[in-house]
């Protein structure tokens, strides 16, 4: 069982979904936590926005932010985890608005030698630019609302991530699995992120940075536990980021399959004062 969870949310210049999620997290039924808001450089409208929340929400809400160089999501979460307290820590993006029972959830699926993936579903541009535009709630819609949404023209990808059922052992059944994990929702135990040194800021540019913890992760002996019906958050429509940089990760990343290598090159214990 956890203890402090740490929700670690990467945002880059998007202050109105990252209010939205914020506002996700202010409403939630278990409220042991801390939020690290792990900000890619944004510019000074994002602090603001995260100055306000801290007189609205009745948790400690951190900023961490470096210097725009381009997308580095592994470094800045590597800076937010070192300013985290939590014993596990819960990865989201700055675009993924949760339900009100995510971070209990999360704790009750929480287990010594495994970390937690979970799914999502994806909003349309359409329907996205009207939820933020009227601040709406999706977090707490109905289910005939989440239908009527489907039926309503492909506003919503599928409606089966919003799904609870009570998997039991079959969450178990992908524990050597890499494929398919996102970091937008990740649960790993702040051990075990040691273990491995975090992220891998070796990686620059979009992707595949994520992939590469969780492979890591399976070589030092920490297993997969599916979050899949239980953890599904709010995916907000977003621009295809740039992927110039893609080949070049992946690359990286089928070095990493193919070794055993645990620790990442450039990690935690890179950004860590001396002591």
């Amino acid at each position: 069982m956890a203890e402090l969870i740490s929700l670690i949310v990467t945002t880059y210049n998007r202050e109105n979904a990252l209010e939205a999620v914020l506002r996700s997290l202010a409403c939630q039924t278990d409220t042991d936590f801390e939020i690290i808001v792990a900000d890619d450089g944004s510019a000074p409208a994002t602090a603001k926005l995260i100055d306000g929340w801290k007189t609205k929400i009745g948790h400690r809400i951190k900023h961490v932010w470096h210097e725009d160089l381009g997308f580095r999501a592994g470094e800045i979460r590597n800076r937010a985890i070192l300013a985290s307290r939590g014993s596990y820590c819960v990865f989201l993006d700055g675009d993924c608005i949760v339900r009100p029972n995510f971070v209990a959830t999360h704790r009750r699926l929480a287990e010594p030698g495994w970390f937690v993936t979970g799914n999502r579903i994806l909003l349309s541009r359409e329907l996205t630019t009207k939820v933020l535009q009227e601040k709406q709630t999706p977090e707490i819609w109905s289910a005939a609302r989440w239908i009527a949404e489907r039926s309503r023209g492909g506003g919503v990808n599928r409606l089966s991530a919003l799904l609870r059922l009570p998997l039991g052992p079959l969450r178990r059944l992908r524990r050597n699995a890499w494929r398919g994990a996102r970091s937008c929702n990740l649960a790993i135990w702040r051990s075990d992120l040691d273990r491995v040194d975090g992220f891998d800021a070796d990686y620059s540019g979009w992707g595949k940075e994520d992939s590469d913890i969780i492979v890591r992760l399976l070589h030092s002996g920490v297993h997969r536990k599916d979050g899949h019906f239980a953890t599904g958050v709010i995916h907000l429509w977003h621009a295809e980021a740039d992927r110039s940089r893609l080949t070049e990760n992946e690359r990286k990343l089928a070095g990493i399959v193919a070794s055993d290598r645990i620790r990442a090159q450039h990690g935690l214990s890179a950004l860590a004062p001396p002591t």
